[in-house]
C-alpha cells in the first residue's frame, strides 16, 4: 500500500501543471515560433548547462556564453568552472580546451551534420518537421514546451528527445537533449540579445 501511495504520489508531481495542448494552441505556437525563428539573424546569451548522469549524485553544472550568427555560426564559450569553447563553423566543430585546440570535419558525416543542424534548430527553437520529428505540446505555467523526438533510428540512438521550452514571447528559455540511456543535458539561457551585431572575430578558434 504504502509503495502504491509512492507512486501516485509521484505520478501526480510528475505531471502536476503540465497539460497537453489543443491542436489550435499548437498551430498558434508553431507559427509564433517559425516567425521570430525566421527573423533571428543572431543571439548573444548566457546560459547554464546542467549535466544529469544516472551514476552521478549531483548534475554536473557549467555556465557560458552562446553565440549565433545566421546562417549557421555557433559558439558554446564554457567559462565556468573551466574554458572551454565550441564552434561550429564551415562544416568544421573546432575545439579550444584550455588553449589545447583541435577540430573535426563533419562535412563527410551525415549524422554530424544533422546534429549541427539541429543544434542551431534547437537553439533558434525551429524544429516543426513532422516528416523527422513526433511531436508533442504542452504548457506548463506561462510557458510551452515541445517534445521533439527523432524518428532517423541512427540519430535516436544519440537523442531520445529534445524537449524546448519556450517563453510567452515564443523564445526559446531552455532546451533539454535526452540521451538513449536517459542521461541528459539542460541548457537554460537567460539575458538573451536578439539581432545585435556579432563580430565574425568571434568564431575564431
Amino acid at each position: 500500500m504504502r509503495n502504491l501511495i509512492f507512486v501516485l504520489f509521484f505520478v501526480f508531481f510528475s505531471t502536476h501543471g503540465q497539460t497537453k495542448m489543443t491542436v489550435e494552441e499548437a498551430s498558434n505556437l508553431k507559427l509564433k515560433v517559425k516567425t521570430l525563428a525566421n527573423d533571428v539573424q543572431s543571439i548573444s546569451s548566457d546560459f547554464t548547462q546542467y549535466k544529469h548522469l544516472d551514476f552521478l549524485d549531483n548534475d554536473i553544472k557549467s555556465a557560458g556564453k552562446l553565440a549565433f550568427k545566421a546562417p549557421d555560426l555557433v559558439k558554446w564559450g564554457y567559462e565556468t568552472p573551466f574554458k572551454y569553447a565550441i564552434i561550429f563553423k564551415e562544416n568544421k566543430i573546432y575545439i579550444n580546451d584550455e588553449g589545447n585546440k583541435s577540430n573535426i570535419d563533419i562535412g563527410r558525416s551525415k549524422l554530424f551534420k544533422q546534429l549541427n543542424s539541429l543544434i542551431i534548430s534547437s537553439v533558434k527553437g525551429d524544429m516543426f518537421d513532422e516528416e523527422k520529428f513526433t511531436i508533442n505540446y504542452y504548457k506548463i505555467d506561462n510557458t510551452s514546451v515541445v517534445h521533439f523526438s527523432p524518428k532517423d533510428e541512427k540519430l535516436a540512438k544519440f537523442i531520445k528527445t529534445f524537449h524546448i521550452k519556450f517563453n510567452e514571447a515564443a523564445d526559446v528559455v531552455e532546451v533539454k537533449m535526452i540521451e538513449s540511456s536517459e542521461d541528459y543535458t539542460k541548457i537554460i539561457f537567460t539575458n538573451k540579445v536578439l539581432n545585435q551585431p556579432i563580430d565574425e572575430a568571434v568564431f575564431n578558434n
